[in-house]
């Protein structure tokens, strides 16, 4: 199934660009897109454990199933002051 993702702040920097389509297995979790991800652009293995992950614009755990033509996005975590 195709997967389109979002690339926001420095995980933009690292990728190269706003966004990509990427190729998972149905029944695929964020996880899963995660590790495809990491796989395609290394430089996100280092903060992986530290970007928020969105599902058709709500944050999701790992573990939430995406669906055939749903919309990920890599979000650094927000702070405040």
């Amino acid at each position: 199934m195709r997967i389109k993702v979002k690339f926001f702040a420095y995980t933009r920097e690292i990728t190269g660009t706003r966004e990509a389509e990427i190729e998972a297995e149905a029944g695929a979790t964020l996880e899963d897109i995660m590790n495809i991800l990491a796989e395609k652009y290394p430089g996100l293995q280092r903060y992986r454990n530290e970007i928020n992950m969105a599902v058709n614009h709500e944050y999701a755990e790992r573990s939430t199933v995406v669906k055939e033509g749903d919309e990920v996005a890599l979000l650094p975590p927000v702070s405040g002051g």
